[in-house]
């Protein structure tokens, strides 16, 4: 009876066996893993910054850009598992992570050219441009760890450690190269230099692996493949540039205004968001400002002033500001230190003992001003087509209106098109916060027929809306920019969403028309 069990024993459990000579060493397995899942994450991270210039930065680019990586690992998970079980790993791994690399090589002057056809923010844009950017290569890269797992179940009782090992370190792969990208690579690299370096990197590893994996010398095939790598390489420098200077935030260029020699446009992420004339800047050439200036000509006017604004681009502003009121100081928090510098560079822009910018977040810097600081705050801050949506809440309004001076205001610009439900959401959550809210901008917009600028004034003072619409149409180079009193602002916020902390879908309200998909 007892050799009877002994038998069934030895029949039922698994064996320890060696590792077949078709295994790779341990270490060299977790490198290909870890290297190749971390190539995954680089690739995810950049595809956001790569497509901005053409379809911005929000949420909706940046789920496609998240949904898109999801998909592409999932779908070279499932097609590396296949192809494991019909074509032996060793063969085929090298060819993966060139295949990889070119397919990374490639990606910036295909989503450079397809981005100026398809340039937008509707979903087919920005799914396209997604796809673009990441589909192909993060599929193919995700091929390698099941076909190095493959390669590795050489013991039957130890498969769930092997898998487990391999999918772990995988993970830190990813993990790793997301925070380098984030914090080291983005900062100190174009977009088009991590893509360049990380696709060369793929197809020389791959073409390393290759060689190793299958013990033999170089092929025709790997010969043909390392021109097409070359070639690939040599698209990805040659592909125009999108933009002048890369920062943190945005992909930033700056153009002449056409008819106006001195005046510089500045543009982020393909939306223009300052005028500049280097020669003179206190000559003002957009709407949104005019109106903002104007409305600051009701503190204190000719006297001093002292501003706080959220958003600095171009400093055209709070330039503005300190050299037509000299008694003031202007304190300026923008969160792209890029954009600054450029502003240095390219638009003749000076701090001064009157005039500080600090690289930094609008909101937090908002909360540490001391109650009853300043007579007016700017806000003035977007990514791409949209604010910042923890700017926009009742309760950044909250402290807008506890750092104000008696009688300052709050001068907010918006953008936003038919229906225009972001531009109503904000004008009526400004009313649940301050007691005076008045509306500037063009019949037409506030009629809800068009869209664009929309400046909100708001005030616990009074606001003078006589006053204001002189001053407005005494800065207006069209004649055309009206100043909706409180009932006209009453009508345009009825019924709108009041935006706070807990809620404030921004990227969902805004509409964007057609014109810019």
């Amino acid at each position: 009876m007892s050799h009877v069990r002994q038998e069934e024993q030895t029949q039922t459990t698994p064996q320890r066996q060696e590792a077949p000579a078709t295994a790779m060493p341990p270490l060299a397995a977790a490198l290909l893993v870890f290297a190749a899942s971390g190539a995954v994450l680089i690739l995810e991270n950049i595809a956001v910054r790569l497509v901005a210039p053409y379809i911005g930065i929000n949420l909706q680019v940046n789920s496609a850009v998240i949904g898109t990586a999801l998909a592409s690992i999932a779908l070279g998970t499932w097609i590396g598992g296949r192809v494991a079980d019909r074509v032996p790993p060793r063969a085929v791994i090298g060819w993966m992570l060139m295949l990889g690399g070119v397919t990374t090589l490639l990606v910036l002057p295909v989503v450079r050219a397809v981005g100026g056809v398809v340039n937008g923010t509707s979903p087919v844009a920005v799914i396209t441009l997604a796809g673009l950017a990441i589909i192909i290569p993060a599929a193919l890269l995700s091929t390698v760890t099941p076909l190095v797992v493959k390669l590795q179940l050489h013991d039957l009782y130890r498969t769930g450690s092997i898998v487990g090992r391999l999918s772990s370190i995988g993970t830190l792969g990813g993990i790793l190269a997301t925070f380098v990208t984030g914090f080291v690579l983005v900062a100190s690299l174009r977009t088009s230099v991590i893509l360049l370096a990380l696709g060369i990197l793929l197809v020389v590893g791959g073409l390393v692996c290759h060689l190793l994996l299958r013990g033999r010398s170089a092929t025709p095939a790997t010969a043909a493949f390392t021109v097409f790598g070359v070639i690939a390489t040599g698209l990805t420098v040659a592909a125009p540039q999108a933009c002048d200077v890369e920062t943190t935030y945005a992909c930033a260029k700056i153009e002449a205004l056409k008819g106006e020699p001195s005046v510089r446009v500045l543009k982020s992420s393909n939306a223009e968001i300052s005028h500049v004339d280097v020669k003179d800047p206190t000559h003002l050439t957009m709407g949104y400002v005019q109106a903002i200036v104007a409305a600051s000509d009701l503190v204190n006017p000719g006297g001093r002033l002292d501003g706080f604004h959220i958003g600095g681009g171009g400093m055209t502003v709070p330039t503005y500001l300190e050299r037509t009121r000299p008694a003031g100081d202007q304190l300026v928090y923008e969160i792209d230190n890029g954009l600054i510098q450029l502003a240095k560079d390219r638009l003749e822009f000076k701090e001064s003992d009157r005039l500080d910018v600090v690289t930094g977040d609008g909101r937090q810097g908002l909360q540490r001003q001391p109650a009853e600081s300043r007579d007016l705050v700017v806000g003035d801050a977007f990514g791409s087509h949209s604010p910042p949506w923890h700017l926009t809440t009742a309760e950044t309004a909250r402290h807008v209106q506890r750092v104000l001076k008696p009688g300052g205001i709050y001068a907010l610009n918006m953008i936003d098109f038919p229906p225009a439900d972001f531009a109503r959401s904000e004008a009526a959550t400004l009313r649940s916060v301050f007691k005076n809210v008045v509306l500037i901008s063009y019949d037409a917009i506030l009629d809800g027929k068009d869209g664009g600028n929309v400046v909100a004034v708001a005030s616990d003072h009074p606001i003078d809306t006589k006053a204001l619409q002189r001053r407005v149409s005494a800065r207006d180079t069209t004649g055309q920019l009206k100043v909706a009193d409180e009932h006209r602002t009453a009508r345009y916020a009825k019924g709108a969403q009041v935006l706070t902390d807990d809620h404030a879908p921004v990227d969902q309200l805004i509409t964007v028309p057609l014109r810019y998909w």
